[in-house]
């Protein structure tokens, strides 16, 4: 079988790093260039220490041509701009990290491009296998959104609310006051309370399903966690299901998601960290169920996700190259 020509802009970040050390053992891709301006001509182990031994190739100044796939690991915002300011050819599909596209009222390049599709393979798999371009969500998102889906499939979503803690990892590699280890280490702080930057692409995920969720019903507190990666999320909505009857509907919905487990015993991070799992877990008392949710933030909720978006989308296995162990000691 012809490997997949893969380019990536953007690879000297985190979603970058994680992106290519998966790319290289992926038995059905070639990854032929890495574009970092900043970077230009050193090699990929110089930025990315741990590939040492593992590739040759350079950062490059410009993509090069011939490729059948690239991936944007670019900022927020950047992403638009680098589609807009660059002859891309229309025959090259696309996977964007970033949160520019997954919103369907802003979801084109031009007019005249295909739409994102967003790249939630437990909610839009059938969509993704055939999409020229991708979308791939949010790594809170994604976790909060796994936690939901099933019950959003029924109907049965109220008044929802939702608290998360991640690593450092989630606010990228540039170095900030809240991402030095000495601020980090022993502490945990709640931000973007109430305002996160991915309510509105969950929302949108839970109106697929449920068209009364408004987007007034999910209350989302973020925390800032003493770790470097991984998402622990708990979500709390009533019911009047009973909870042998809502672990069912879990089970029966991700029957056929191999990422997405549902566990009857209480969930963990190091369960996910260095793996493309989202692990969920129920628990109800009285009328109160609390959906827990965990996944590795760069992987499934970023470049592990973004290369199982790729295998459906080259109609691969969908887990090929995604095979990973956690790291539980």
């Amino acid at each position: 079988m012809k490997k997949i020509r893969i380019g990536i802009t953007g690879g000297a970040g985190y979603t970058g790093g994680e992106l290519i050390r998966i790319l290289l053992n992926h038995p059905h891709a070639e990854l032929i260039s890495v574009q970092s301006k900043s970077h230009a001509g050193q090699r990929l182990s110089a930025i990315h220490q741990d590939l040492a031994g593992e590739t040759d190739l350079q950062f490059s100044e410009s993509l090069s041509t011939g490729i059948d796939l690239l991936y944007l690991c670019v900022g927020h915002g950047e992403a638009r701009k680098y589609l807009m300011g660059n002859k891309i050819n229309s025959d090259i599909r696309i996977i964007d990290l970033s949160q520019d596209f997954r919103i369907e009222s802003n979801n084109r390049i031009t007019t005249t491009r295909e739409p994102f599709i967003y790249g939630l393979p437990e909610l839009n798999r059938d969509a993704i296998r055939t999409a020229q371009y991708v979308a791939n969500p949010g790594c809170f998102a994604t976790t909060i959104e796994l936690g939901l889906l099933p019950l959003a499939k029924q109907g049965w979503l109220t008044e929802v609310y939702t608290t998360g803690i991640t690593g450092s990892t989630g606010a990228g590699q540039s170095l900030n006051a809240t991402s030095h280890f000495s601020w980090r280490a022993n502490n945990i702080q709640a931000y973007k309370t109430l305002v996160h930057q991915h309510l509105a692409e969950i929302n949108q995920s839970m109106n697929q399903y449920q068209k009364d969720f408004g987007s007034n019903k999910l209350h989302f507190v973020p925390w800032r966690g003493d770790f470097t990666r991984g998402i622990f999320v708990s979500s709390q909505t009533k019911t009047s299901q009973d909870l042998p009857g809502l672990v069912k509907l879990y089970e029966d919905y991700y029957a056929g998601h191999p990422f997405t487990v549902v566990s009857e015993s209480p969930v963990f991070l190091k369960q996910v960290v260095n793996t493309n799992k989202c692990i969920i877990q129920l628990e109800k008392q009285d009328d109160t169920l609390v959906i827990h949710s965990a996944s590795d933030n760069l992987l499934k909720g970023a470049s592990g996700q973004a290369v199982q978006n790729m295998n459906l989308m080259f109609g691969l296995e969908e887990t090929a190259g995604l095979k990973f162990k956690a790291n539980y000691f």
